[in-house]
């Protein structure tokens, strides 16, 4: 759809109410894209990355997460993600929200502090292994048993 959706579409497609997309769109927490309202009568366009964003919010909504929080978590992401947002991965855990980009996690509530290193088992798994080809050449019996 190339005249993207209305306030309506984007509400019904998400699964919220007009009145949760009003105010998210007045209280700046999400703008429509494409046509924003300006004034009586006037309509607001969504596109499709709209789409995904307010699904995006409604999903931390229903795990929990508290509308200012949420409003922190899209303030963050929007400043630090290169990528659309539909690329991110985000793991919430009670009241947190943590971005997972490449081996690192981000507590995205705690303005990017609290980075976690993620260790991948594989990695650690290839970095013996390649200390072990000079010592018992490329016949490594332990590589191979689990």
């Amino acid at each position: 759809m190339d005249e993207g959706f209305s306030g309506t579409q984007a509400a019904n497609v998400v699964g919220i109410t007009y009145r949760q997309l009003d105010y998210w769109a007045r209280t700046d927490l999400i703008r429509p894209s494409l046509t924003d309202a300006a004034g009586s009568g006037s309509r607001r366009r969504y596109n499709y990355k709209d789409l995904v964003e307010l699904r995006v919010i409604k999903t931390l909504l229903d795990a929990g997460i508290k509308l200012e929080s949420v409003r922190e978590v899209f303030e963050y992401l929007r400043e630090h993600l290169d990528t659309d947002i539909a690329a991110a991965h985000l793991v919430i855990s009670g009241n947190s929200v943590v971005l997972a980009e490449g081996d690192e996690l981000i507590d995205v509530l705690a303005r990017g502090q609290g980075v976690l290193n993620v260790l991948s088992l594989a990695g650690v798994k290839h970095e013996v292994d390649a200390q072990l080809v000079p010592l018992i050449g490329d016949d490594l019996p332990l590589a191979t048993a689990r």
